[in-house]
């Protein structure tokens, strides 16, 4: 008797040729339109210059495109087999940051791989997602109702989050917690234990608050009055606003930036690259990149829905919502609709870690396009040799 893999769809697989040409090219232009608006934005925030951030935003993107090409030709059902593998590998560099990891502007979130240094707290947002939906799809619709069932998911997302919170990095955590929870509710979470999990997370918020440090404090603090300290912890915020209310309706032109290019404005090709954004081009220009991400975001729904196999709906779904509250997460941080907590605008703000896990993501979705006929089987069974 010979055990066939559990994953085995019974089905032919296709070669790496028939993959190349099932590349959905209308997502990847909707990927690369949002990253071309982020390189002229870089290139505007060093006033009119490719170097420090535009130029090495360009060669991440590139790098980025190969290995979103390159997931995206791998059989799904490897990612199936990896996916906590995967999880793992990323909860062991979180460890690692606590024990070797690298220490910048208050916080260690870090660490060197021969010539490479990563943030693995980014890598977690798409590990985490990758986890989830292997659990779930090895999980019946049935099973899940059952309190048990639930207990591995949580310990998945909790304690990452955890580990990220003590860098600290309380955007990354506030995000992983959020995913997590979505994942939870598109398994098929009954909405009253959807929302006792919510309780629960909020619960954590007086334990949580012990390990931020006294800025971030600050910063929350500062979100309810940011007036009380203009020059202090409510500095970025406040020129965040006056940035951008002086765009008006169609802002005051490519490089015509004041706030930003007079650096008043913080952090302007990382966090706050969409105030400069809106400080420029104005309202239109805000309108215009939201168009582009919500185009990206249905259309990368569209695809999750069509596939064939729970571990892809779940896997997609699971992608383009992380997507999705980063995106909400930094724009509503930067119009003062919620704390700042530093999470970078995907896409368009300066960052390699970001960036790459970001175009790995999308290449699972590329995947989920490419095998969405495939059917992945949930149990392991014999056959006869």
């Amino acid at each position: 008797m010979a055990t066939q893999d559990r994953f085995d769809s019974g089905q032919p697989g296709m070669s790496l040729l028939q993959r190349a040409f099932q590349i959905n090219l209308v997502l990847v232009a909707l990927i690369c339109l949002p990253a071309l608006v982020g390189f002229a934005m870089l290139y505007s925030a060093a006033g009119g210059e490719m170097e420090p951030w535009a130029a090495r935003q360009i060669v991440r993107f590139g790098v980025g495109l190969v290995i979103m090409f390159t997931v995206a030709l791998v059989d799904i059902r490897f990612w199936v087999k990896s996916a906590y593998f995967i999880y793992a590998s990323a909860f062991a560099l979180l460890v690692g940051v606590e024990l070797i990891g690298d220490s910048a502007m208050g916080a260690q979130r870090w660490v060197d791989i021969g010539p490479l240094q990563l943030q693995p707290s980014e890598i977690m947002k798409i590990a985490l997602v990758i986890a989830l939906a292997r659990y779930f799809h090895t999980v019946g619709s049935e099973d899940i109702k059952r309190i048990p069932v639930l207990i591995p998911p949580l310990l998945f997302i909790l304690a990452p989050a955890a580990l990220v919170l003590r860098q600290p990095d309380l955007g990354t955590a506030v995000l992983l917690a959020l995913s997590g929870t979505m994942m939870l509710f598109l398994a098929g979470l009954r909405l009253w234990k959807l929302g006792v999990t919510l309780v629960a997370l909020l619960s954590a918020i007086p334990v949580a608050w012990q390990f931020l440090r006294g800025y971030q404090k600050a910063r929350i603090l500062t979100f309810i009055d940011p007036e009380s300290d203009p020059l202090g912890a409510g500095y970025h915020i406040l020129q965040s606003k006056i940035a951008f209310g002086s765009g008006g309706i169609f802002g005051k032109g490519f490089l015509g930036g004041t706030q930003s290019h007079l650096n008043f404005l913080p952090e302007k090709q990382t966090d706050f690259i969409f105030t400069m954004l809106a400080e420029e081009f104005g309202l239109v220009g805000g309108i215009a990149l939201l168009v582009l991400y919500f185009a990206l975001m249905a259309y990368g729904t569209i695809i999750s829905l069509r596939c064939n196999s729970q571990f892809g709906r779940m896997l997609g779904m699971g992608i383009i919502t992380a997507f999705f509250l980063n995106v909400f997460i930094n724009m509503a941080m930067v119009m003062g609709l919620v704390p700042v907590v530093g999470v970078p605008l995907p896409l368009i703000s300066y960052g390699g870690s970001s960036m790459l896990t970001l175009l790995f993501g999308f290449g699972l979705v590329l995947n989920i396009y490419i095998h969405r006929d495939i059917q992945i089987g949930r149990r392991q069974h014999n056959t006869s040799t």
